[in-house]
């Protein structure tokens, strides 16, 4: 899943002599205080493209029902086993991390900030230990104090993939004992690479240095949980909150209401509000019902962040009374197909090769909504802008568009099918654009002889069931792995490292789904996490990372996202939040 920044800009609002904390600089939106008047139904400074630069209908006021609805359902809403863009940007209703985004529109929004921690880590002098500090008076909904043994424990119960298959590894990863099983299978509690030296300190003992380790505290993993309520994968029916919200009922597959947690103060987190009356995620919508509802006003925000539907689109983008309710927004976000370097014959590099030369990135493009609500070809892992990124295009993407068929085909002939092969494909089903550009892809490669056979799966159990169960993979020859990603942190280790670095190959929930697992490309993310070096050195990293991966072919780049998001004009403090490519629901309010 899934994360990061290309805008350069930052703004902020004033509605009626009130400035919004969003745009102080101790950030977020302030839920206490009088209603400033709220604005008016139809949005009193909505523009299309507002939400991009600046807070639409900023206001404080409290009341009124805010409806999210998704065309899917969560891989999971437990804060520690959770991966998708949204469900990050979600989870911060209830679940508040040590470390957290600032909540303000444009490049600000990559500002990191104390989440429950009193301030950033501070880091050992051999760089081998991070310490944080919890802030006084942390409650948990019920109203037990939050503990560091709270965060401990939230760390070290997702080392269990068994029992909770999703999220990032880093921890598992960079912490000094990597082969910890996790407090289901490990009753001793001697988990030594976390310690608490008193109840409002943690500390996180590394294997190597890793200058980086406050993106990695900023994960919901870190979101405090109390071993004694923790019901392992049910978990996720009732995460007791720290957060402005909690959790009145969930229906999985269909409903979940929040309402305000009576233990959550403002000065917990600033950069999360407590505005509606009530919150409820509608799961398993249509995608075309979804857009109605939306249009009609009887949704508030598609949760998913990834854009309107195609015939959507049209009616938006052709209606100024709704194109002013809209944003074009740089998504943040690359969509892409996975090429497995396991299942035969793609575990041949040609084979891989003649994928990306055959692919019509001309009708990916359109798939995934067109050059102007979907995204601009792409030709690299790194997002233009990011730090390392350099424009090359390997596959003659630009330069030939619909496919360079003739290289496609001595591709073919070196791997040893001059006549083409046959390999499964897997998308998600509940995706309408997904199911476009796996159609478009399965097309394309067909006039050189790949025939896809076409495997779709639902988005909520996608990487824990199917694309990320390697297994399943295999078994089912997936060769093609419809997918796409949002940097976890705004660099090139932050959207790169779960890709493709062979340390993070997991038997569920995996996101290296090519299964690339190469000593040089290794290396170089070894060497990127040297404190010592520059950043300009870093970023040249990167940059290497990035072509030698492309050399490999495990990834095929679709397009550099951009989502054509509706905002229902009732809803207030309405902007775009860079980390996660899509509106800011932390901070979101209804005017009626």
């Amino acid at each position: 899943m899934r994360r990061r920044s290309r805008l350069a800009f930052a703004a902020c609002a004033v509605a009626a002599g009130l400035t919004l904390a969003a745009c102080s600089s101790g950030g977020g939106t302030s839920s206490t205080g009088s209603s400033s008047g709220g604005s008016s139904a139809s949005g009193s400074n909505a523009a299309f493209n507002a939400g991009v630069t600046k807070v639409v209908n900023p206001s404080t006021k409290k009341g009124g029902t805010l409806t999210f609805a998704l065309s899917s359902t969560p891989d999971s809403f437990d804060p520690g086993n959770t991966y998708y863009a949204w469900t990050f940007d979600m989870t911060r209703l209830w679940a508040t991390p040590l470390v957290t985004y600032k909540s303000c529109p444009g490049a600000c929004g990559n500002t990191l900030v104390p989440g429950i921690a009193t301030s950033l880590g501070t880091v050992s002098d051999n760089g081998l230990v991070w310490t944080y500090h919890l802030k006084p008076g942390l409650k948990f909904e019920d109203g037990t104090p939050v503990t560091s043994a709270d965060v401990k424990y939230a760390v070290e119960r997702t080392y269990d993939r068994s029992v909770l298959a999703n999220g990032p590894t880093y921890f598992s990863v960079l912490l000094a004992n990597p082969k910890y099983p996790g407090p289901y299978k490990d009753k001793t509690g001697n988990q030594t690479s976390i310690t608490t030296p008193d109840a409002s300190t943690i500390q996180f003992h590394l294997q190597s240095p890793f200058p980086d380790f406050n993106y990695v505290a900023s994960l919901p993993q870190t979101a405090p949980v109390p071993q004694s309520k923790d019901t392992g994968s049910n978990y996720q029916l009732h995460p007791l909150s720290t957060g402005p919200y909690m959790f009145q009922s969930y229906q999985v597959n269909k409903q979940a209401t929040l309402v305000p947690n009576p233990n959550w103060t403002p000065n917990e987190d600033p950069q999360v509000s407590q505005l509606a009356s009530k919150v409820v995620i509608n799961l398993n919508v249509n995608a075309a019902d979804l857009d109605n509802r939306l249009l009609a006003g009887d949704v508030d925000i598609d949760a998913q962040g990834i854009g309107v539907q195609a015939a959507t689109r049209a009616k938006i983008l052709s209606n100024p009374s709704l194109e002013k309710d809209a944003d074009a927004s740089p998504g943040n976000r690359e969509w892409f197909t996975y090429i497995n370097t396991k299942v035969a014959p793609l575990n041949n590099v040609a084979c891989r090769q003649a994928v990306e030369y055959a692919a019509n990135k001309t009708d990916l493009q359109t798939a995934w909504g067109g050059p102007y609500a979907g995204g601009q070809i792409a030709t690299t892992l790194l997002l233009p802008g990011m730090g390392g990124y350099t424009s090359f295009d390997q596959y003659n993407a630009k330069t030939d568009p619909t496919g360079d068929l003739t290289a496609a085909k001595a591709a073919l002939a070196k791997c040893g099918h001059p006549t083409g092969f046959t390999v499964g494909a897997s998308y998600r089903s509940d995706r309408p654009a997904e199911v476009a550009a796996v159609q478009a892809l399965q097309a394309a490669l067909a006039r050189v002889g790949i025939q896809l056979q076409l495997h779709g799966y639902p988005s909520g159990t996608y990487y824990t069931d199917f694309a990320g169960a390697p297994n399943y993979v295999h078994q089912h020859n997936l060769g093609v792995l419809m997918g796409g990603w949002s940097p976890d942190w705004p660099d090139g280790y932050g959207m790169m490292d779960e890709l493709i670095n062979g340390n993070t190959i997991a038997p569920s929930g995996n996101t290296n789904i090519g299964e690339l697992n190469d000593p040089t490309i290794n290396g170089l993310f070894a060497q990127a996490a040297n404190p010592s070096i520059t950043d300009a050195q870093r970023n040249a990293i990167y940059g290497e990372i990035d072509k030698d991966a492309m050399a490999q072919a495990v990834i095929l780049p679709n397009v550099y996202a951009t989502n054509l998001l509706y905002r229902n004009p009732a809803v207030t403090n309405v902007y775009t939040m860079t980390p996660f490519g899509m509106y800011n629901y932390g901070v979101m309010g209804v005017s009626s």
